[in-house]
């Protein structure tokens, strides 16, 4: 995802909807998780509070498995690096 999420955005995508997903590497430049340098498969998903979160997981996982039994992404910088978005949306974002 290359576009920033701003609060329009995120208010049109369906509560409970994966709205973004992708493959990144385990490192400073991807989700850093663990720093091993691996393939990783991420999901955001829109909550049903108007919050949203992403999930990880190896990339060998589904993305139906990742979205359900994924890690959450805590660390804003690896938050930021996968789904690029505003202030308010980041605020949203349930940890």
């Amino acid at each position: 995802m290359t576009e920033i999420m701003d609060f329009i955005k995120f208010s049109t995508i369906p509560d409970g909807e994966e709205f973004a997903k992708g493959l990144t590497v385990d490192s400073p430049e991807g989700a850093n998780m663990m720093g091993t340098g691996k393939q990783m498969r991420w999901v955001a998903v829109k909550g049903w509070a108007q919050d949203w979160c992403i999930y990880i997981h190896w990339s060998w996982y589904t993305y139906y498995d990742v979205a359900r039994e994924g890690d959450k992404v805590i660390d804003k910088q690896n938050i930021q690096n996968l789904v690029p978005c505003t202030f308010d949306v980041m605020a949203r974002y349930r940890y």
